[in-house]
This record gives C-alpha cells, structure tokens and sequence, in this order.
C-alpha cells in the first residue's frame, strides 16, 4: 500500500480528497489529519510516503510542518494545497523543499499526475542511494594496519585539493580504490570520474581515446567523437597504468596538463579542459625514464603527490579484517550463503605470500564461498587457495 497522510484543517475538503484518492488508486491509503501539528506528530511516529499539506492551517501552518519535517530528516515528498495561493507562497513551498504547489480546489487530473510523478520520483531518490552506497563500499579502502592507514590520511589530505596524484603499488593492490576515493572526497565528486586504462588500448588508439578526433582524421573515424579529457571536463581522469603509454601519447598529455587545452585528432582547434589528472602504474617511473621510456618532464607533472599503496603481504594484519568485507560483498553479489571463517583458517589466510594481492584474495574468498563448508576450515584454504 501507498501510504499517504492528508493534513487539511477543513474537513469537508478533506473528506471529498480522501475520498476521491481511495477510490481513483485502491492501492492508496489516506490517513487524515485536521491540522498541522496532529500532522507533524504523526509524521514522526509512522512511515508514510507522501503528504498532501494545507498550507493556511491553524496551531502549525504548512510552511512549518514542512521544515520541521527536514530538520528531522524526514525523506519525501510533500505537495502543498492552499486556497490563498500566490507565487511568493509557492516559491517559499519550493524553496525549503516541497515537491509541488497546487491551488484549492484542486484539478483532480493535475493532482493525480503530481502524486504519480512524486512517487516515481521517490522510488528513483531511493534506487540512487542504494546504487550510491553499492559504489561507496564496492570502491571503500579496508583495513586497519599502520600502512594503509597513512595512505587514508594521505588520501583526506590530498583530496580536497586539485593537486595531480600518482599512484604506485603492485598489480592488484587497490590503486584504483585510491583513485576513487580521491575522487569522491574532492569537491569534483558530482562530476565524472573517467577511467583510462592506458595498458588495455592499442598504440594507435591512445590518442584518439584521451583527446578525440574528428570526422574523416582516420580511416574509421566516421563522425566527431569528444576524448576522455573533454568528457572528464570539471571532474576527474585516471589515467591507470600510465607507464604503458606511448611517447607521443605521453607528448600530448603533457602539453594538456600545462596548457589545460587539448586537440582531438585531426583538427588544430584548441578545446579548454578543467580536468584533475590521477595517475597509476606498477612500474618504476625512475627506471623507465633512465631506459628512455617515459618523459622525465611529464613524470615531474604528474608526481606532484605521490601514494604508494603497500602491496598485502606488507600488511597482513588487514586479512582477517578483509576477509570479512569480502564475504559480505560477494555474498550480495553473488546471492550465496554467508560463511564464518575458523581462526585456524584465518591464520592460514595470513601465511599465503599473495602475489596477486587484494585481487588474488579476493578471489580465493569468492571460491570458498561457493565451494567451501560452513564455516570454512584450515583444510578449506589448503583445498582451494592458491598452492
């Protein structure tokens, strides 16, 4: 059932509303309130899912329920009824959060539309959240050892500012965890985030993937396409294993950081970009500018601060402790059942090397759910983690 609480102080009108709304949606139940405080009191004791709100009411009028509503962070959508309707009411109805604002008598049409719309729009505001908090503990950092608490502390330092980032660790560690959260906790959060992984596009490609091209520059270049630093524009763009990309690319990407303007492929139309630039690799950036690989120049732009995030075996203290986020991750995920982890296997977990790091136990976790007892045994790990 769609809970509606109706506050109106004339009863008549409330009657013939409550009516009318049962009767059009029989899915619609109608709780009626005489006046504002009644309202607001049972606003705060029951879930409803919209409020249909008299604005000219006496002991609280509409305005204020409605605010007071906020300040107790109560979640939905109000549409306020007024037969003294003007603009300055409605624009003060909108501006501290109403949904909408219609005259009394009502038009019975434009009433139904506006629930209808108020409700769908709810159910979004709610499947955004959850999807949001899905994102936040898919991207969360774990852990509680004294090296990857330095890189949370460097993280909330570093964030909040537009300075380049890179990002050094071993394959599988989580520097795309880093990315993101610097991302996240950066005043770009509500623009893209971009990802660019510079080892997964061809030689040929690069530079039309950063930068764009335009119609006819290449062979398949059949229409205009904007690159990742345009589309990236007032957010962020991670550049991942950036030490697999090519010199000319690495040209290119040097001038946009200097100059903040990029030109797509085949044209010598200057484009002005206001994009943060993180950068990842697993490769020693020293070593590879001394062997002639990568541009000394472009390191130096790139490295204004540098995290490097500890491969597991440096903090092993974080298994038992990773172990139990990855069960309740993959267990959402995957639908499976949820299992506990003796200590003799958690002692287990922490005498494996983990070449492949966060992944690699990842993986193993997501192995023994599925095909592990409950609750997972020492001899569990020796059957099915990495040999």
């Amino acid at each position: 059932m769609t809970k509606i609480l109706l506050i109106e102080d004339e009863e008549p009108i409330r009657r013939v509303l409550s009516r009318i709304l049962t009767e059009q949606n029989t899915d619609f139940e109608v709780t009626e309130a005489e006046d504002g405080k009644i309202g607001f009191d049972l606003l705060t004791k029951e879930n409803f899912d919209l409020v249909l709100c008299d604005i000219k009411m006496p002991k609280m009028d509409g305005i204020e329920v409605l605010k007071k509503s906020k300040e107790e962070g109560l979640v939905l959508p109000f549409i306020m009824l007024t037969g003294h309707g003007n603009v300055d009411t409605a624009v003060d109805a909108m501006k501290h959060g109403a949904y909408d604002f219609i005259s009394k008598p009502p038009d019975l049409n434009r009433l139904l539309t506006s629930i209808s719309h108020a409700l769908e729009n709810k159910t979004l505001r709610k499947e955004n959240k959850i999807l949001k908090r899905k994102v936040e503990q898919k991207y969360k950092i774990i852990g509680e050892s004294e090296a990857i608490l330095n890189v949370l502390k460097m993280i909330e330092k570093v964030a909040p500012t537009d300075a380049r980032v890179l990002i050094t660790g071993e394959n599988g560690t989580g520097k795309e965890l880093v990315a993101h959260q610097l991302h996240q906790k950066s005043g770009r959060k509500k623009a893209p985030f971009v990802e660019v992984n510079c080892a997964a596009i061809p030689t040929e490609l690069i530079e039309s993937e950063l930068f764009g091209h335009i119609k006819g520059a290449f062979t398949t270049a059949i229409k205009d396409r904007s690159g990742k630093f345009e589309v990236a524009d007032k957010g962020t763009l991670f550049l991942d294993e950036i030490a697999d990309m090519s010199l000319a690319a690495q040209a290119k990407v040097l001038r946009a950081l200097q100059e903040n303007k990029v030109q797509r492929v085949g044209s010598e139309k200057d484009i002005t970009v206001d994009v943060r630039v993180i950068a990842a690799t697993n490769k020693d950036l020293q070593k590879e500018i001394k062997e002639g690989r990568f541009r000394e120049d472009l390191y130096h732009r790139l490295a204004v601060i540098l995290i490097h995030v500890p491969s597991l075996g440096q903090r092993k203290e974080d298994i038992p402790i990773l172990t139990s986020h990855f069960v309740e991750l993959i267990a959402s995920e995957q639908g499976v059942e949820r299992k506990v982890f003796t200590e003799d296997a958690l002692a287990t977990l922490s005498q494996y090397p983990w070449t492949g790091n966060i992944r690699e136990l990842r993986n193993v976790i997501e192995r023994l759910l599925i095909l592990g007892d409950n609750p997972i045994s020492d001899d569990n790990i020796k059957q099915f983690a990495p040999k």
